[in-house]
């Protein structure tokens, strides 16, 4: 019985004291600010920069922004109705049971999914806007949305993060 007590003492499995969960918050949102629609932002910084290849980069990233934001618009208009209504449902259980019936698991996840929820919307109507885009003005778009991108995860970021030490504080553990 011991051995039981001093493995669950060490290793916490409540979400919001638990360290892989905030590393994996951390790791969720950089990667979601560095694939702005499914493209490396370093490519763009590449450009920017200028070079020998930059001409090559440019071209790139043209294709690279023209696949995706098809590819982004396809799938929403092929099953589009069907990712919202099952996006909704899964967040409105989620939130259900993790604000309701107090389940931190839920909760977490929540406040994982609902604004990255917001993110996958945007990058669809950014999709739409950047068609057809080229050169610099691709560039400022795909920054713009980058920037929305890092604002909303910095916004989340500290609600969350604000969330998890009223839990950790309320709940007694300390």
């Amino acid at each position: 019985m011991d051995w039981y007590f001093t493995v669950f003492e060490l290793i916490d499995f409540r979400s919001f004291s638990n360290l892989w969960f905030w590393i994996m918050l951390a790791v969720f949102w950089s990667t979601a600010s560095h694939f702005v629609m499914g493209i490396p932002y370093d490519m763009v910084t590449r450009i920017n920069r200028g070079g020998a290849r930059a001409e090559e980069a440019e071209r790139d990233l043209e294709d690279l922004a023209r696949i995706n934001s098809n590819r982004l618009i396809y799938i929403g208009e092929t099953a589009g109705f069907w990712l919202v209504g099952f996006g909704f449902f899964v967040l409105s259980a989620l939130f259900s049971m993790g604000f309701f019936y107090n389940l931190e698991i839920c909760q977490a996840l929540f406040l994982l999914l609902t604004p990255m929820s917001i993110v996958v919307l945007l990058s669809l109507r950014w999709a739409r806007m950047i068609q057809g885009k080229t050169g610099p003005e691709l560039r400022k778009m795909l920054r713009r949305h980058r920037i929305s991108i890092q604002v909303i995860g910095m916004v989340s970021i500290f609600v969350t993060s604000i969330w998890g030490m009223h839990i950790n504080m309320t709940a007694g553990v300390l």
